[in-house]
């Protein structure tokens, strides 16, 4: 049973981060390979990203998988859509649409300074 708080949480970082990862761990300090690796992916596109550390978040990480239909982390979210986990975002990377995609992303959505 999803908890609408935690729904609507998941749903407004969502939709407040053009660009957001869901991971185990901080970018300084990921707590799995698969994080790791697409953290080296996200930080070599330089685009700020948002994250959200799942470990210290059991709720979303309960419930995050069930509103994504995706069952395993990191989850790369991107304009409010799921791009994928850590296998699609390197396959991305290398072949150069992870970069498009989060240049095209942060160039409609400026950070405010």
């Amino acid at each position: 049973m999803m908890s609408e708080d935690v729904l609507n949480v998941i749903k407004e970082q969502i939709e407040e981060n053009p660009i957001i990862l869901y991971m185990k761990g901080s970018p300084q300090a990921p707590q799995c390979g698969f994080s790791a690796q697409t953290i080296q992916c996200l930080v070599a596109c330089g685009q700020r990203f948002a994250y959200v550390d799942i470990l210290s978040n059991p709720e979303i990480r309960s419930t995050l998988p069930g509103y994504a239909n995706w069952p395993t982390f990191p989850q790369l979210w991107v304009d409010g859509e799921l791009v994928g986990g850590c296998d699609i975002i390197t396959e991305m990377f290398d072949s150069g649409e992870l970069l498009t995609l989060l240049e095209e992303t942060s160039s409609k959505n400026p950070v405010a300074e």
